[in-house]
């Protein structure tokens, strides 16, 4: 079959938005820490922090509303060193949130949650032999940022950082951690970085099923290392169209790409770490997106894409 590939020297257009996009709303949540994944569904948003305890739940007007304990630890952060580090949240074909660990240090971030909305059951995953597999396929460096679910796939965001520039798609089945050592795994890379000075890595992916776009959230930070912290930078919102089409391809450059901090001034010195999708129209793009700025909160912006 024939595998198209995009140059990655090839021209994409800035921030080519129309003038009604805009920064709907700000919520500064001073008590829950490092929100590093962001889902919406049923009405309600889910945030989960890379060190916190708890999933937290949230209303339509932002509002925190409920919370799930994933663990038992009793202070506000857990340690870094121990650190599940769930960064990535998709919803499954039954309607579960799957949670995933980033995998960049085992065995502490190698574990997987599954979780029923509305009973609040809990499905631990242990992902070792799936991410051995990721590392042998190709993936050096792991740190998985983001999930989405297309169709009959699902998708991880892998970040590379200033030591192994390369970030990466992940296409796997829908229920790969059933069968880890057999489901089907092929890596797409994504962007470029040809610009030695900066690094920009991806933090968050969503799908806009509707009109078949990817999003992803990029955001640049120095640091060398799958599991260190550096200088906050910029964020991006990268836009991929017809992606259900290149889910065999090899390599993807985004169609559009958005600097948050030219779409609003609020954005400055936000480290943003994931997007999801809270509806969409015929001519725009309804999101939410999560910022960790590593001080012990979190932010959560709404905005509108128009296009």
């Amino acid at each position: 079959m024939h595998r198209p590939t995009y140059l990655f020297a090839m021209i994409v257009f800035m921030a080519s938005c129309k003038s009604d996009s805009k920064l709907l709303q700000v919520k500064k949540l001073a008590n829950y820490p490092s929100a590093s994944a962001i889902e919406y569904f049923n009405d309600h948003y889910f945030i989960m922090g890379d060190d916190s305890r708890n999933l937290l739940v949230l209303n339509n007007e932002l509002d925190p509303v409920d919370s799930v304990s994933l663990y038992s630890f009793t202070e506000k952060r857990m340690p870094k060193a121990t650190k599940a580090d769930i960064e990535a949240v998709t919803i499954t074909a039954k309607k579960q949130l799957l949670l995933l660990g980033s995998g960049s240090l085992a065995p502490y971030r190698n574990g997987g949650w599954l979780i029923d909305p509305a009973t609040k059951r809990i499905d631990t995953l242990q992902l070792d032999t799936l991410y051995r597999r990721l590392q042998l396929a190709g993936l050096h460096v792991l740190n998985i940022e983001g999930a989405c679910s297309i169709q009959d796939r699902i998708l991880l965001a892998n970040r590379g950082n200033y030591g192994w520039r390369n970030n990466h798609l992940v296409v796997l089945g829908t229920t790969f951690w059933k069968n880890q050592d057999s489901t089907a795994v092929s890596l797409i890379r994504l962007g470029s970085n040809s610009d030695s000075t900066v690094f920009n890595g991806i933090s968050g992916l969503a799908y806009a099923p509707k009109s078949d776009r990817l999003l992803c959230t990029v955001s640049t930070e120095k640091t060398y290392s799958n599991t260190g912290d550096g200088v906050i930078g910029k964020s991006y919102l990268w836009i991929i169209k017809d992606i259900s089409t290149k889910k065999r391809w090899l390599a993807i450059n985004p169609d559009m790409i958005i600097d948050l901090e030219e779409l609003d001034p609020g954005f400055a010195g936000q480290k943003i770490e994931s997007v999801c999708v809270i509806k969409e129209t015929k001519n725009a793009l309804h999101l939410a997106l999560a910022a960790d700025n590593d001080d012990g909160s979190s932010t959560i912006f709404r905005i509108i894409i128009e296009y």
